[in-house]
């Protein structure tokens, strides 16, 4: 028996929910799953669209998860982009996705590259999380 059956949530920081909300639907064109206030936080879904089995989470770092001292110190390591956060998405096209984002004003650390598993390249959205994109070989 499998204790477990699917992934149905992930999580990244960031650090302006509504900026996200620009970059992860404006520009990458995932679509909004949920978008709740709870009071307590802001719990904000976003996902490939079609495929709402997978949601990311995006975590504005606060209470009630962590004291503001702490949430502050994540912040800052955000911003380095060096809390680990980390997306790998797939695409048909790797170069046509990749030119698509470039006029649309996405800022990438490494241009599309061969690889032994396919055509990836790399950006990083507002805050610092790194972000990938691979077109897998057939």
């Amino acid at each position: 028996m499998d204790m477990f059956n699917a992934i149905t949530h992930s999580q990244i920081y960031v650090l302006d929910q509504d900026e996200a909300l620009d970059f992860y639907v404006g520009k990458l064109g995932l679509e909004v799953n949920a978008d709740v206030d709870l009071g307590f936080m802001r719990w904000l879904t976003v996902s490939v669209p079609g495929h709402p089995e997978r949601q990311i989470l995006l975590e504005r770092p606060g209470p009630p998860a962590m004291s503001e001292e702490t949430a502050q110190q994540v912040r800052e390591l955000v911003t380095k982009g060096a809390t680990g956060g980390s997306l790998i998405f797939s695409t048909d096209d790797c170069r046509k996705t990749y030119d698509t984002l470039l006029g649309l004003g996405v800022e990438f650390t490494e241009e599309p590259t061969d690889r032994p598993y396919g055509i990836d390249c790399g950006l990083r959205d507002p805050f610092g999380n790194n972000i990938r994109f691979t077109q897998p070989k057939t």
